[in-house]
Formats: structure tokens, C-alpha cells, sequence
């Protein structure tokens, strides 16, 4: 009896974990593209008529300022194109468009627990602000007296969602972060070098007419963050000790395209902070450098402050680690960094290397958009320690630890602004991005 009692329990157990790892694979997405229609829907309802086609121009006929087109490039798990047609088939299609107009190209990388699905949250959305953005744009034109640029997004898709199991998804976090540096070192670079490529030709050719340029600004959440810096960090240090003179300081910084925005980004602040080290170093900044790189991370973002830090814990237990020291050439004080903490902490929680904070401001009333981004623009021509800068609904705020003008950002933003890790697409997130986007593409 006793013989038999074990051996069923065995059996038990072995089917019990048979039936957990059916569950789990049967619960796995999909490793494939959904946008596989390589020609252009023309279409005022892009979420209805246009679901698997790989470009969308999208006019909205109640508003002519409101049109901008929309393609997709994706990748597997091991951060290869899904398909090299994707990515030809919309390199030529802005081509074709930057031989009529100028653009200004706005890539959306998207994070953890999303993918390129038609339906999917961060899509949606990502469609309503280039919706806003296009309109924008058109004030912004007419009051400059040149002509539009047109707005044309790109969303860069992934398997940022891997189980389709509610609550058991949330145990994908690991491995979908090691997956995105994966992403980050593949087709990814690629893709951001061919569209900055593109950026450059027009601008060359429209060189007698500086006025007029095209411009390529790449925004990237969560894992999604993680994604576009593990593509860009080595540029952003090749281009910053590039810059011309004796000794690096004669010039302006140059970023990638002409702007990065990483939203909550679930990466640690060790992958930054040479870069935080070399910016403080320079000392010195010209009144026309433009913004080239902004963090923002939400003071309650729990899966960065928190469940991050505890995993990174563990997974560095065995590295060893010093204190870093240098001179803060802002405060004018010896500073000591911790490589433990920084190797630990999500970069925008990781307090020595923060530069600003984006505080709620409750909007009173409607404001017309270019009286704002006036205000704006003004603001960052004067910007210096313990100065703010005040956008419709929220003040930024220049900590006296960072020197004028530093290209680099790192904003810790009000709870109220974002007030988690994924609702990052409020009207105050969007107003900010839509103008911190149009002051760093102006013309120098």
C-alpha cells in the first residue's frame, strides 16, 4: 500500500507539472510580425481599416492640421528583423515623402507586457499624440512663417508581452529585460541609423534653406528604454568627445537624431553614468545647446524603484565595487558615487546623477499652444541651476546639482504627472513631450 501510495504520488506530481509547463507554453504570444501588408492604407480610422498593414496615412477630414503617417518595423526575441521588407519598404516610403516635404520622424519603442498588435494600448495612443503633435507642428509653422513639417511615426515592435496569463505574466520581467538588451544589440541599431541617415541626407540638400529640416526624435518606455540605450549609449559618447576644439568645448553636443526621451526606463544607472561623468566634466555649455537626451521617471513607479532594485540585488551579489569621487561643477563640491547603488538602482531613481524634477501644475485655463511653446522656448534659453521652466500643466525644475544647458536630463517626475509605471499618455505627459520634442528640433 505504502509502495503504491508514492508511486501515485509521483504520478501526481509529474502530471501536475506537465500540466504547468502545457499551460505555459500554450499561454505564450506569438514570436511573429502583425503588420505584414507592405503598402500604404489611406484612412481616417487606422485602428479599423488598416490592422495588418505595415504603413498608415491617416487625414483627418474634420481637421486638416490633423495628418501624419504611421509605420511599423519588428523584431524577434533575438532583436533580428522579423522581416527585411519592413524596414526597406518604409525607408523608401520617407524618402519619397522627404523628396516633397520635411519631416520631423517620431519613433516609439514600446516596453514590457506590449507588442505591435493593431489593439494594443500603447499603439492607440501613440496614434492620438502624432494626432496632436501634426497639429502642433501646424501652428508652430504658421507662426514661423515656413512650411509644415510632416509628421511621420514609426513604432518599433517587440515581444515585450511573452505570456498572455494574467497575473503569471508578471514573472516575465527578467527575462523580458535581458531580451531587450538582446533587442537593443541587434536590427534596432540599424534601423535608428538608416532613419538619422535620412535625416542627414535632407538636411545636406536643404542646406541654402536651413529653415526648412527634417528631424528624427526616438521616444522608448519601460524595457522599451532599455531597448533604444542599449543602441545608442556608445554614440552618445563617440559624439560627445567629437565635439570640436582642443578640448571638447567649442561646440555643442550632439546627441542621436535630434532627441531621446526615455520614459520609466526599467535599465540600471550604471549604463549612464560615464556619460553623467563626462557631461558634469565639460563644465561648460553654449546658450544653443539643445536638449539631446531626457530621462523621466515617475517618483511612484513601483517596477523601478522597487522590484528592480530588488532584482538587481541579487542577480550582483557576487560584483565587487568602489566609490567613485569627482568634483560637481555646478555645486562646486567633492561627490562621492556609489557603483553599488548605481549597479542596483533603475537610472532615474538613482538620486547623485538627477538634474531636474517635473512638478503637477494644475491648468487653470485653455492656452493656445504656440504661446506655451514660446514660454518654453524662452525658459530652456535661459536655463541655469535653481531655475524652472513652466509648460501648460507642469513646472520643471532645475536642480542645483546640474550645470546650464546640460544636453543630458534626468527628470524625476510628480506622481501626478505619471502616476504609475505604464500611464504615461495623460495630458500633462503628452504636453510636456509634444513641446520639450518642437523645442529640441528648432533651428540654431
Amino acid at each position: 500500500m505504502g509502495t503504491n501510495r508514492l508511486s501515485n504520488n509521483k504520478l501526481w506530481r509529474a502530471s501536475y507539472l506537465i500540466s504547468l509547463i502545457l499551460i505555459l507554453l500554450l499561454g505564450c504570444t506569438a514570436n511573429k510580425p502583425y503588420h505584414v501588408l507592405y503598402d500604404s492604407c489611406n484612412t481616417a480610422t487606422p485602428l479599423v481599416e488598416c490592422k495588418t498593414h505595415s504603413i498608415v496615412e491617416i487625414k483627418n477630414p474634420d481637421d486638416l492640421d490633423e495628418n501624419y503617417s504611421l509605420g511599423f518595423i519588428e523584431f524577434d526575441d533575438q532583436g533580428q528583423l522579423h522581416d527585411r521588407k519592413q524596414l526597406e519598404f518604409l525607408i523608401d516610403d520617407l524618402y519619397s515623402k522627404a523628396a516633397k516635404d520635411n519631416l520631423l520622424i517620431v519613433v516609439f519603442v514600446h516596453g514590457w507586457q506590449h507588442n505591435a498588435q493593431h489593439d494594443d494600448s500603447y499603439l492607440t495612443n501613440f496614434h492620438k499624440t502624432l494626432g496632436k503633435l501634426s497639429k502642433l507642428e501646424s501652428q508652430s509653422a504658421r507662426a514661423d512663417k515656413r512650411p509644415k513639417r510632416q509628421i511621420s511615426g514609426v513604432y518599433l515592435g517587440w515581444r515585450g508581452r511573452s505570456l498572455d496569463i494574467p497575473y503569471i505574466n508578471t514573472s516575465t520581467f527578467w527575462e523580458r529585460k535581458n531580451t531587450a538588451h538582446t533587442v537593443g544589440h541587434g536590427g534596432v541599431a540599424e534601423v535608428f541609423s538608416r532613419l538619422e541617415e535620412l535625416r542627414n541626407v535632407k538636411i545636406s540638400i536643404d542646406e541654402a534653406v536651413p529653415i526648412n529640416k527634417t528631424r528624427l526624435v526616438i521616444i522608448g518606455h519601460s524595457f522599451g528604454g532599455a531597448v533604444v540605450y542599449t543602441a545608442l549609449s556608445q554614440i552618445f559618447m563617440d559624439r560627445f568627445v567629437q565635439t570640436k576644439g582642443p578640448i571638447g568645448i567649442s561646440s555643442d553636443v550632439r546627441g542621436f537624431g535630434d532627441l531621446v526621451v526615455l520614459i520609466n526606463p526599467a535599465f540600471e544607472a550604471t549604463r549612464f553614468l560615464n556619460l553623467s561623468l563626462m557631461a558634469n566634466e565639460r563644465g561648460h555649455y553654449f546658450a544653443t545647446q539643445l536638449p539631446v537626451l531626457a530621462v523621466m521617471t515617475s517618483e511612484s513607479d513601483w517596477a523601478t524603484k522597487y522590484a528592480f532594485w530588488a532584482g538587481r540585488s541579487v542577480s550582483t551579489i557576487f560584483d565587487t565595487y568602489k566609490g567613485i569621487s569627482y568634483i560637481n561643477k555646478a555645486a562646486g563640491i567633492k561627490t562621492t558615487v556609489s557603483e553599488k547603488e548605481a549597479n542596483r538602482t533603475a537610472i532615474g531613481h538613482f538620486k547623485p546623477i538627477k538634474t531636474h524634477f517635473l512638478e503637477y501644475k494644475p491648468i487653470q485655463k485653455e492656452e493656445n499652444d504656440m504661446i506655451a511653446y514660446q514660454r518654453v522656448k524662452a525658459g530652456w534659453d535661459n536655463d541655469a541651476p535653481d531655475t524652472s521652466i513652466e509648460f501648460s500643466g507642469s513646472i520643471l525644475h532645475h536642480k542645483h546639482n546640474s550645470i546650464s544647458h546640460n544636453p543630458y536630463l534626468i527628470i524625476k517626475v510628480d506622481e501626478r504627472i505619471i502616476p504609475n509605471h505604464s500611464d504615461i499618455f495623460n495630458d500633462a505627459v503628452e504636453d510636456f513631450i509634444r513641446n520639450f520634442i518642437l523645442l529640441s528640433v528648432q533651428d540654431s
